[in-house]
């Protein structure tokens, strides 16, 4: 919209109508085809009016009367000011002035004895007062008609005004001089009132002399009568006969002079009304450059002067033009409903088509095309063609991947089909949806508003009905790969083609970008100002993505858990508090951490208007508690796994203390290497694994599962504790599982040495014991064995040794009370051999007794035979010698807390 015009001045100022003034300014109009009105004094000048440049303008003033400004239209401009005003105003046409209109010259005044008055000498009247003026000044009359604006200072005037006339004429006349014109005035109309008679009798002569004249004019005329008679016959005659001849030698002259007025008629006709004649024309041309504010301005101005004709032509014009409209009008139709546009090309076509609409509204003609809302039209065609636009790139894309599974070739780096449709189908709906938007507000607020009433029900209906298309595609390309592939999916909407597993792989790690790119377009729809309501859907598709890809993050954090039995490396300095501990726990919490980070940065961080995830009691703090037991559970089976390797690989007991305290040393010695050393891996028994897995359970039990519990709720995670303590759980009851297997593998060795080593050598029986100086070999072996046990935990993790060698004891000493039980005689000696065997083994593992082990040692020294006096002193003594010997034993089970 370009500057308002300004009308700055005028030439000349005043006149009356038909005037031709000069108007200048400022912002004119570009062009003549931009003036569009010209008012003067409340009269339409437009078509008087001659543009001449954008300063100036030539125009004739309409039949207005008084001040008025001229305002000034133009199609750039709009409607302009005036800060100079026109004065119009009616003159008083006399016999010799030129004009227009029939003036009535028969009352001309009368003298005053009411004879004509010869000529028009009246019109300049004297004073009635017989007052001089000279010297007196006139007041102005510009200044007079503004105190009387319905009045006249002319005496022969019907709206005389006295006040006027004695302010023009007597403006510095006294009082008193004008209280003496008045008696002047009396008398002088008193004078005339004396009649005809008097007149008569002041001017009898004059009188008699005029009559004498007048008959002789009468005998003078009665002569001349009787004498030309005959001559004025003939010469009427002679005229008709030239006149008959004249019409015989000008007839042909005369009919080619009408033909040629007719013509010259018809031509000035054209001439004048050119823009009619040309208007059909123009509007067609017009509407083919797409000029359609040029076709609604001509078609308007031309209904405006010519509507109601009753000229048969200019009838004949208009019917043309309207059947013309009629052809642009459905063009324009045509045009609406064609898509893409943009939203602004759109609403001008509207604009249009409703204005030629409301010019024909009621025409015989408008008739041949049905009534149309194309506002509406306009809504329903934006509607559809997102629709089709939405099912055309789903079918391209699925074909697409159709296309790469029939092949099976596809470069891992590039996105799949379905992360491209996703992309472009985010992009058309952040594009489209706010036209669709815009175009439907612009209908409902009056903008666009047609000759149909709105139907915002409707409309929101198709608003609400866009989105959930534009969601349901997004479900069926991202959510269909999670079992959800039928949830929310609206009829109408064709479903993903099936894929095969290796092509979700590849996609799942695409889907933040997925979640990305609706985000995007959630971003310009809010920006767009929709319903809450219309909002909500696509807030609930995000919260669905989200979770979807919190479950993926989590489900290929489990993955790698999984894969931590390929990284073991068995490193037991990791954890400083729990010896034996490897770095397992801590591979497992770097994955924790790395996911958790990656899930709260793509998932969890709620941006505009999203809702948090982990509110209580919904259902994404329900799956992520879910996926976090899931965490803990398959690091327990991972430490299982571990737990469960080739049980060959295990350490045969010997009975040598130095065999058990060089293995203490290799074992010192491996956890000082690399833990990236796979030649130590080889070298790992399987005792020392599964000391290594107790540990790590341990540690798990007591503080690892804990310190998660933290990391997840540093992070935004706010896990219920509860689900940490059933994994603190689920590890002590792993924890529990493999000490037993472990102890029934020790323990099935050292129980199966015991009574060999107690009969078979030398056929040993206990009814035949010579003498009693020392410990059996059996005794011995126990020992040896338990102290491998203990140098081989200790070497581990030395905060197992109670647990694994209160198991192990417990075994022996249920095995020695079954042996000794199962002896039907003892001799003197043999039991004195068997008191000292079973105290010393009581005594050296006392620190390492249940409650169990230790009945077991009760109910075996019942068995044997008691002592005499000599008997005990004799078992104290080789006891005491025993221990002596044996101190290096005593010592690793006399530690209370290793």
């Amino acid at each position: 919209m370009g500057p308002k015009p300004v009308v700055t001045g005028l030439s000349p100022k005043e006149g009356a109508p038909g005037t031709k003034i000069t108007i200048r300014g400022e912002f004119l109009g570009k062009d003549a085809r931009d003036l569009i009105g010209l008012i003067i004094c409340d009269s339409d000048c437009l078509l008087s009016a001659e543009w001449k440049s954008p300063t100036k303008i030539i125009a004739r003033t309409g039949p207005s009367k008084g001040k008025g400004d001229i305002i000034v239209t133009t199609r750039s401009g709009g409607v302009g000011s005036s800060t100079v005003q026109f004065r119009a105003y009616h003159e008083s046409i006399g016999p010799l002035k030129e004009s227009a209109v029939w003036i009535e010259e028969s009352p001309m005044g009368s003298l005053s004895w009411g004879r004509r008055s010869l000529a028009p000498t009246k019109y300049t009247q004297e004073d009635p007062l017989g007052l001089s003026i000279e010297g007196n000044v006139k007041k102005l009359t510009e200044d007079l008609r503004d105190i009387f604006p319905e009045s006249s200072g002319d005496l022969a005037q019907e709206n005389f005004s006295p006040g006027w006339f004695l302010l023009e004429h007597h403006n510095a006349t006294s009082f008193d001089d004008l209280k003496a014109g008045l008696s002047y005035l009396r008398r002088k109309v008193e004078s005339q009132r004396d009649g005809q008679l008097s007149f008569l009798k002041a001017n009898a002569g004059a009188v008699m002399d005029q009559l004498a004249t007048l008959m002789t004019l009468r005998d003078k005329y009665e002569e001349d009568m009787a004498e030309t008679t005959e001559p004025i016959f003939k010469l009427e005659k002679a005229i008709k006969e030239s006149i008959i001849e004249s019409n015989s030698l000008f007839t042909d002259v005369l009919s080619r002079r009408d033909r040629a007025d007719t013509m010259r008629a018809a031509l000035f006709a054209l001439s004048r009304h050119k823009f009619l004649f040309c208007l059909p024309k123009s509007v067609e041309q017009s509407a083919k450059r797409k000029e359609y504010d040029i076709v609604i301005n001509d078609y308007a101005r031309a209904k405006n002067l010519f509507g109601k004709t009753d000229v048969p032509i200019f009838r004949k014009v208009l019917e043309e033009v309207d059947k013309r409209i009629i052809g642009i009008r459905k063009e324009l139709h045509q045009q609406i409903c064609q898509m893409p546009q943009s939203v602004d090309h759109q609403k001008k076509l509207v604009k249009a088509l409703t204005s030629l609409e409301l010019f024909q509204n009621g025409l015989a003609i408008a008739q041949e095309l049905p009534e149309t809302d194309a506002a509406w039209d306009a809504i329903e065609a934006r509607s559809n063609y997102l629709d089709e636009t939405l099912r055309t790139i789903f079918d391209q894309h699925a074909a697409r991947e159709n296309n790469q599974l029939s092949a099976k070739q596809r470069d891992a780096n590039d996105a799949p089909p379905r992360v491209l449709f996703c992309e472009e189908v985010c992009e058309i709906a952040a594009s489209q949806l706010p036209d669709l938007w815009r175009l439907g507000q612009a209908y409902f607020t009056g903008e666009l508003k047609g000759l149909s009433d709105p139907k915002p029900g409707v409309f929101k209906r198709i608003i609400i009905n866009s989105i959930e298309t534009f969601c349901s595609y997004i479900r069926s390309a991202i959510l269909s790969v999670s079992g959800q592939r039928n949830n929310h999916l609206k009829a109408n909407i064709p479903v993903w083609p099936a894929t095969s597993n290796s092509a979700i792989l590849q996609f799942i790690p695409w889907i933040s970008q997925c979640l990305r790119y609706v985000r995007i377009a959630y971003a310009t729809l809010i920006r767009v100002d929709l319903p809450s309501e219309v909002l909500d859907i696509i807030q609930k598709l995000i919260n669905q993505i989200r979770l979807f890809c919190l479950s993926t993050i989590f489900k290929k954090a489990i993955d790698k858990i999984r894969r931590l039995e390929e990284e073991e490396t068995w490193n037991m300095g990791a954890v400083p508090d729990f010896p034996g501990a490897t770095n397992l726990p801590n591979l497992f919490e770097e994955i924790i951490v790395e996911h958790l980070d990656e899930g709260l940065n793509a998932c969890l961080k709620a941006e505009i208007r999203e809702t948090s995830l982990l509110e209580p009691q919904s259902e994404g703090l329900q799956q992520i508690s879910a996926h976090t037991a899931e965490f803990l559970n398959t690091f327990c089976d991972v430490i299982e796994t571990l737990a469960q390797c080739d049980i060959t690989q295990q350490t045969p007991l010997v009975c040598q203390l130095a065999v058990g305290l060089a293995g203490t040393n290799n074992l010192s010695n491996a956890s000082q290497s690399n833990a990236d050393d796979k030649s130590w891996r080889k070298t790992m028994s399987w005792d020392q694994k599964i000391l290594c897995c107790l540990s790590n359970c341990l540690y798990c039990y007591r503080q690892f599962f804990a310190h998660i519990y933290t990391v997840f709720t540093k992070n935004g995670y706010p896990i219920s504790k509860i689900v940490f303590d059933n994994g603190r759980v689920r590890a002590n009851d792993l924890f529990e599982n493999i000490i037993e297997s472990f102890v029934n593998e020790k323990s099935e060795y050292l129980v199966a040495s015991i009574e060999p080593a107690m009969y078979i050598a030398n056929q040993f029986q206990w009814d035949l014991v010579s003498s009693a100086e020392g410990l059996r070999p059996y005794a011995h072996e126990c020992c040896d064995n338990l102290v491998g046990v203990f140098s081989e935990v200790f070497a581990v993790s030395p905060l197992l040794l109670r647990s694994i060698l209160e198991a192990i004891v417990q075994t022996v000493a249920e095995e020695l009370n079954r042996l000794l039980t199962c002896v039907q005689r003892f001799s003197a000696n043999g039991a004195l051999q068997a008191n000292i065997d079973i105290r010393f083994l009581r005594d050296t593992l006392q620190l390492y007794s249940n409650s169990k082990a230790k009945a077991f040692f009760a109910e075996a020294l019942e068995a044997i035979p008691q002592l005499s006096e000599d008997g005990e002193r004799h078992v104290l003594r080789v006891l005491a010698k025993v221990k002596e010997d044996m101190k290096l034993h005593i010592m690793c089970f006399s530690v209370q807390n290793p």
